[in-house]
């Protein structure tokens, strides 16, 4: 059941009810639910990887790197890849984040969707401060989860000049 409950928090499956009333020669109408669970094209592209119609986070931008610290993006925009360590930093949490077992689904969730929001604002040329700080409110939080408090505490000092802390 946990697992269930983790595919359907991830988006991957979806349940469906079917409600029935079962009628008694006596009068008495008895209800019943069926859960029936599908699988979401999220899931589907989880499994198979993603199809022919899945678009791209970042579909017509042309990313490329130029040999040096910047990578150019879309009409000349440039990134700083100084942030790259803190980049792969939070992945290396959320990977280990979603293979806790100390961490309710519903905690799962929101950091994930925070570490997100964080990673998003590595990829701009001029990172968005108060968002950082705002995801990281949630993420911070689980550095007393075993097995977690050394990655936040990596992502952490390289998310310091973002926190007012580095």
């Amino acid at each position: 059941m946990s697992n269930l409950n983790y595919l359907l928090s991830q988006g991957w499956v979806k349940e469906d009810k079917v409600e029935k009333s079962v009628p008694l020669p006596s009068g008495t109408v008895i209800p019943n639910t069926t859960s029936f669970y599908k699988i979401t094209a999220a899931g589907i592209d989880k499994i198979e990887g993603p199809g022919e119609f899945t678009m791209d986070k970042f579909r017509g931008i042309k990313i490329e790197a130029t040999g040096q610290n910047i990578i150019t993006v879309g009409d000349g925009n440039q990134v700083n890849a100084q942030y790259q360590d803190a980049a792969g930093a939070l992945v290396e949490l959320k990977k280990a984040l979603l293979q806790s077992s100390s961490v309710t689904e519903a905690q799962k969730l929101d950091a994930v969707a925070d570490i997100d929001s964080i990673q998003s604002q590595l990829a701009k040329s001029a990172p968005n401060r108060w968002v950082i700080r705002g995801a990281w409110e949630v993420v911070k939080k689980l550095d007393t989860v075993a097995g977690l408090a050394e990655k936040v505490g990596k992502v952490a000092t390289l998310l310091g000049p973002f926190l007012g802390t580095g």
